[in-house]
């Protein structure tokens, strides 16, 4: 369904299960900057109505699930920690070229959202399946199912605003480019990393 080329390696749950504290400040962070992610297009795109209108729920379900992930890193008598940078988003984002039309900016900020939010889904999945942690395993099924819904929706917009075989091609080629993002990735106690 989400159409990734490269699945992450199950041992990435390993390096999760033996650094839970450091995944969950990278989770918590990851949630607030998809909530800045959805309020950064309403800032952008202000003419797409019904975008905003979903852009607007998004932050608000965004920073939900940040306190959620917050309250999980409070229960388990931490602090968050602090945040890094995201070497997967910062190697994503340079796929498509700066500048080009308004709607071709717009096209093409859907599709990174729509992909993060993909692996996003992907890994949540993982660790829903493997942690031995049952409490944070159906913590993240919970966020699997959100995740999957955030990525469609995005995918659904990048396609109503743009040409859609122009779209598909470019979401595919994305994919493409990913993939080999990903065989350098998958070490770390990140979400993405």
């Amino acid at each position: 369904m989400l159409g990734l080329k490269l699945p992450t390696d199950p041992r990435w749950v390993n390096i999760v299960e033996k650094n839970i504290d450091d995944i969950l400040t990278d989770h918590a962070y990851c949630e607030q900057k998809a909530a800045s992610t959805a309020i950064s297009l309403i800032v952008s795109f202000p003419e797409y109505t019904e975008l905003i209108q979903e852009m607007i729920a998004l932050s608000r379900e965004e920073m939900g699930h940040f306190k959620m992930v917050h309250d999980k890193i409070i229960a388990r008598g931490k602090t968050l920690g602090r945040d890094r940078k995201d070497e997967y988003v910062l190697e994503l984002i340079k796929f498509f070229p700066k500048g080009g039309s308004r709607t071709a900016q717009l096209i093409h900020r859907l599709l990174y959202a729509a992909l993060i939010e993909a692996r996003s889904c992907e890994r949540f999945r993982l660790l829903s399946e493997e942690l031995d942690d049952k409490e944070l395993a159906d913590f993240y099924h919970k966020l699997m199912v959100s995740e999957a819904g955030h990525y469609t929706m995005f995918l659904k917009f990048a396609r109503k605003y743009g040409d859609r075989s122009e779209v598909d091609k470019k979401w595919q080629a994305l994919l493409e480019y990913e993939a080999k993002i990903m065989k350098n990735l998958g070490t770390k106690e990140t979400i993405h990393g």
